[in-house]
């Protein structure tokens, strides 16, 4: 059947195709993969909770209670019921009494039906400055009585609240993978495009620069060039060195999928006709190559940002990362390095649980866009 005859069948499916954009065929692709829709879900969660992670956080992270040290985590009740037998939508939670053993002198909580410790919303908690330019008090929960405080996942070694302390994290280890991996883009598309592009002598320096980059064993590498920074750095300082280590040795797969990109597009005929037309080189790559293969580069960097992730909280949980008092998921996670401490408490293994969540949740989003990328492929099958 020709476009005339499709035309003559229904003239709005023709001119819905003529008008369909590269970028409409690949959002029709990925609202599809409902996996990954729920990882795009996901992410933007957690890149809410990372921005506005001051409000989001019950309370103050660096808060500490000797009263409260290993407080177990307690559970949110919504529905409050009265003895009549009524009952009324009530945020809260039970409170807790400590018992201490007289044999072995171990510290237990038992809940205490008698004392409710209610939740507010948008509530007004502990003053905060949010990203050091806004005061603010308003939080999107917490204690209604600024007197009392609760631990929905529990407290750590200091009596600090653990959900308050992951929110924090969050901000830092999924700022720091996409920090890294845009230094990684950065240096790939620079060194991809330059090899892919001009071939010959350049493509073959940039290739074995890669080669040797890749035969390196990357945790050895991680760990040596971590271990070399001062301890005197202040957290700023140390962050960026930190997003600079993983760069420069995650680099070489992103500059590998642009130099293959390349390669194929330098021969198509669009290509060539920008050439014949008097274009400049920096005209052809960056108004026509690079348009072609943003698709292709955005799911590569979302599949490069989990990578980034585990190997700052691997270094953080080593020791030889971030450290204290800078709050991430991996040094959260150095914790949990004592096998007793975790029998004792585990609910501090928690910023592990949002390590594999986050990790999942950019692997199906990064798959989604990859499947996305070619749309026209996905329609062949």
């Amino acid at each position: 059947m020709n476009d005339a005859m499709i035309a003559a069948e229904d003239p709005r499916i023709l001119q819905g195709a003529e008008r369909a954009s590269q970028w409409r065929l690949m959002w029709e692709v990925f609202r599809r993969h409902r996996l990954a829709m729920g990882g795009a879900v996901v992410v933007l969660l957690l890149a809410l909770t990372g921005l506005f992670a001051e409000a989001v956080a019950p309370f103050d992270p660096e808060a500490s209670r000797s009263q409260d040290v290993y407080h177990p985590p307690q559970r949110l009740h919504l529905i409050d019921v009265a003895e009549d037998g009524g009952w009324s939508f009530r945020p809260h939670v039970l409170g807790m009494t400590q018992k201490r053993d007289r044999m072995t002198l171990e510290t237990t909580y038992e809940p205490d039906p008698a004392k409710k410790i209610d939740v507010a919303l948008f509530a007004k908690g502990t003053p905060y400055v949010l990203w050091g330019l806004i005061p603010m008090e308003r939080r999107l929960f917490t204690s209604a009585d600024p007197n009392e405080r609760f631990y929905l996942i529990g407290a750590d070694r200091l009596g600090r609240d653990m959900l308050s302390r992951v929110i924090f994290g969050t901000r830092i280890s999924m700022s720091i993978g996409l920090a890294g991996v845009a230094l990684s883009l950065v240096i790939g598309l620079v060194l991809g495009g330059i090899s892919g592009y001009f071939g010959g002598l350049p493509d073959t320096i940039i290739q074995r620069l890669v080669e040797l980059v890749i035969a390196l064993p990357t945790i050895p590498i991680w760990l040596g060039l971590s271990a070399a920074l001062p301890q005197d750095w202040s957290p700023l300082t140390r962050y960026f060195a930190i997003t600079l280590i993983l760069s420069l040795v995650g680099w070489t797969e992103l500059a590998r999928v642009v130099r293959g990109r390349f390669l194929a597009l330098r021969t198509e005929d669009f290509v060539t006709a920008a050439r014949l037309d008097g274009g400049s080189r920096s005209r052809v790559i960056f108004r026509h190559m690079m348009p072609s293969m943003v698709s292709h580069i955005i799911a590569s960097v979302t599949l490069a940002i989990p990578v980034m992730i585990i190997a700052e909280t691997s270094l953080s949980f080593l020791g030889l990362g971030l450290m204290p008092p800078t709050i991430s998921w991996g040094v959260l996670l150095k914790e949990a390095q004592n096998v007793r401490t975790i029998a004792q408490a585990p609910w501090l293994f928690a910023p592990g649980i949002a390590v594999c969540v986050a990790v999942l949740a950019l692997n199906f989003l990064g798959d989604g866009l990859r499947d996305a990328a070619d749309p026209y492929a996905q329609e062949s099958r």
